[in-house]
Parts: structure tokens; C-alpha cells; sequence
């Protein structure tokens, strides 16, 4: 039997048993399903060692428990943290011109768009632009003219207004 053939019998007869114990252990089915698949995916990776233990089930076992372990040590830190420092600060909602501005991108072709926010929101000059998206120059150049008017024309602006966009 290959190592892929004896992983997947392994994993095809242990996943119950593994899963009722993890979600016995943490008392959360997505909880015990994600620390499951994350001792699985390590198992896989080591199976030609781990495929000759004894007991490769107690190793899964053994590493998902420590996985759940982490978990909660970390979320027990982050929860210490934010009692220390308190919630943070409210984060104010988009204002209208982001909203008509998000969604009229959202409207635009992705090349035009892709051009459009690395060159004016990212702040990218053209060339940059080009080598990051594959394109010539003049080829950017014209994504953003033509990005530009379409951005215009959607949000009932003049040409040079969406320029400074």
C-alpha cells in the first residue's frame, strides 16, 4: 500500500474517533473540526515517520490537543490584552463620496480599475504601475484615460474632477 493509500485508511478510521474527542475536549463542533484538520494536515506531512509509530492516532490525537491548547492560550492572551488596554476606538463608517466611489469603481472593467486605484489611491506612478500589472506604460496610460471618463460619466462629474480622484 502507497503512503497516500495508507494515509487515507488511517484518516478514513480515525477521523470519528478524533473529532468526539476534540469536540469532547472543547466543547465546540468548528472548534474541534479546525484543530482536527490542522493535526491531519501535520500528520500528512510527516506520514512516512508518523505512519510507522505504533500508534499514529495518538500522535493526531496528541497534536490536535495541542493545537486546542494554543488556541486558547492565545485567545486567553488577546483577551487579557484587551481588558488592559480596553475596546478599541470606534471607527468611523465610510463616508458618502468612498461609498459612490467604491461602487463605481466596482462598475469599471478590472484592468481600468486595477490602474486606476494603484495609480491615484496607492499612489504608484505609471511605470511602477506597469511593471506591477505586466503592461506597458502606454498601456496604463490609456487604461487610466479611459478609466477616468468611465469613472466620470458614473459619477456624474466632469473629466477633470475624476482626474484628482
Amino acid at each position: 500500500m502507497s503512503g497516500e493509500e495508507s494515509f487515507d485508511a488511517f484518516y478514513r478510521g480515525s477521523r470519528q474517533r478524533l473529532y468526539d474527542c476534540l469536540y469532547a475536549l472543547t466543547g465546540n463542533a468548528a472548534e474541534a473540526q479546525d484543530v482536527v484538520h490542522e493535526a491531519y494536515a501535520r500528520a500528512w506531512q510527516r506520514w512516512s515517520t508518523v505512519g510507522e509509530y505504533a500508534d499514529p492516532e495518538a500522535w493526531v490525537r496528541t497534536v490536535a490537543r495541542r493545537v486546542a491548547v494554543s488556541r486558547w492560550r492565545r485567545a486567553r492572551s488577546a483577551l487579557h490584552a484587551y481588558r488592559r488596554a480596553g475596546p478599541p476606538p470606534d471607527v468611523p463608517g465610510p463616508n458618502p463620496d468612498s461609498v459612490a466611489l467604491v461602487g463605481a469603481l466596482a462598475q469599471l472593467p478590472p484592468a481600468q480599475r486595477t490602474a486606476l486605484v494603484l495609480h491615484h489611491l496607492v499612489g504608484l506612478p505609471v511605470a511602477e504601475v506597469a511593471r506591477e500589472t505586466g503592461v506597458p506604460d502606454g498601456t496604463v496610460k490609456a487604461r487610466l484615460s479611459r478609466g477616468r471618463r468611465a469613472l466620470a460619466n458614473l459619477l456624474e462629474a466632469t473629466p477633470s474632477e475624476a482626474h484628482n480622484v
